[in-house]
């Protein structure tokens, strides 16, 4: 298991126009309505979830907060606070052992603005700073075009596609 040190967490990274903060239990009711939107689950294998399995997923992000010292972040918009969604990166296992997993979801009023792969450009350069041993993968469902732009965006490398999750997927993996 990987373990950052105390002075390497990132409860607080900031761009140029966002603040990626540790998620609070207070950010649950977000979290839940933004895995009930349609529009913002038409990529999410599972699709829509209920608010128990919302509330269940985000209880592991906080235990993976806990048991690691870092996890999926807050999205905040610099200027006026607001909520944009959530994403980061968490430790997981695959086939090829451990990774880091580059996760973001935007309420659809934010896509567009590139708050995407801003966030996802942060998450990276953190990543690598502090993990330079684990490969950082996006794995998306091969119907999210969006995603995969993203990903090629920030130049990481698709290096298969397989089913994940209950999708086949399209995963991509930074180089170096």
């Amino acid at each position: 298991m990987t373990q950052v040190s105390e002075s390497a967490r990132p409860e607080r990274l900031a761009t140029a126009r966002l603040v990626l903060r540790r998620i609070a239990p207070t950010d649950v009711d977000a979290m839940i309505a933004l895995h009930a939107d349609p529009d913002a689950t038409r990529h999410r294998p599972e699709g829509m979830s209920p608010p128990e399995h919302s509330r269940q997923l985000f209880v592991s992000w906080l235990d993976h907060w806990v048991e690691f010292g870092y996890g999926y972040w807050a999205i905040e918009l610099v200027g006026t606070g607001e909520l944009a969604g959530f994403g980061g990166l968490q430790l997981a296992y695959g086939e090829d052992g451990a990774y880091l997993n580059v996760f973001y979801r935007l309420f659809p009023h934010f896509w567009g603005h590139g708050y995407a792969p801003e966030m996802v450009g942060a998450a990276v350069e953190w990543g690598r700073r502090t993990h330079p041993e684990l490969p950082i993968l996006i794995i998306t469902p091969t119907t999210n075009a969006r995603a995969r732009r993203v990903a090629e965006k920030l130049g990481f490398r698709w290096i298969r596609e397989a089913h994940f999750q209950g999708a086949l997927s399209c995963f991509f993996q930074l180089p170096g």
